[in-house]
């Protein structure tokens, strides 16, 4: 059990000759909680980014990109990489501005209001990481199926095995592609769980008890 917890229980069994003391003594504690929270969640998403940047850089001269580059759809990558180093930068910088926010933040409803703004905030960040991910694999299976020379001798021997093969051909594309999104989103959403998800559980702990002291007020 945490201070804050103690405090809490401290708080509500306690007589009545403090109460004023008492309650400013929570407050304080949920406003210090709550802005090491946002703070944590700042800060996992930068190593978080710094994590797949490795990753990147890492890979970035392996057999596969530079197949890639080969085929010379950087009017392709190019912008959906941009676009998702734009939207994380635009997040961090949310993050970033949300904690500043409720580290100075004196006023309970808009201490509340601002971290009902970063768990939407936080759960923006999830789904477009999500979708983002879906869409990059889409566009990578199309880049493959339109320009790698491998596939097209492929489908020229399906073709010559009849038309009917195409279909199933692509079928079992589409349907290895929708599995792969599948398991990673499942991955993506275990980790965000796991991490962000507890963070989340704590803010809004921390909005139920200044709504409960609000009210009691």
């Amino acid at each position: 059990m945490d201070e804050l917890e103690i405090l809490k229980k401290d708080w509500e069994t306690s007589s009545k000759n403090y109460p004023e003391l008492k309650k400013e003594d929570l407050y304080k504690l949920i406003y210090k909680r709550s802005s090491s929270i946002v703070k944590w969640i700042f800060i996992i998403c930068l190593l978080e980014f710094g994590f797949w940047s490795l990753i990147y850089f890492h890979f970035r001269d392996s057999e596969d990109l530079a197949k890639m580059e080969s085929y010379q759809v950087e009017y392709i990558t190019t912008p959906l990489t941009v676009l998702g180093y734009v939207v994380l930068i635009y997040f961090f910088y949310v993050f970033y501005k949300n904690y500043k926010s409720i580290s100075a933040t004196e006023n309970t409803k808009l201490l509340m209001e601002r971290i009902l703004k970063t768990r939407k905030t936080v759960k923006q960040y999830v789904i477009f990481n999500l979708i983002f991910m879906c869409i990059s694999i889409v566009v990578g299976v199309y880049i493959e199926l339109t320009n790698n020379p491998e596939v097209f001798s492929m489908l020229s021997r399906i073709k010559s095995e009849g038309e009917g093969n195409i279909a199933i051909f692509f079928l079992i594309i589409v349907v290895l592609s929708v599995l792969v999104m599948a398991l990673l989103t499942a991955l993506l959403l275990g980790f965000y769980y796991l991490i962000y998800g507890l963070l989340m559980k704590r803010l809004k702990s921390n909005y139920k008890d200044l709504k409960s002291l609000e009210t009691e007020s």
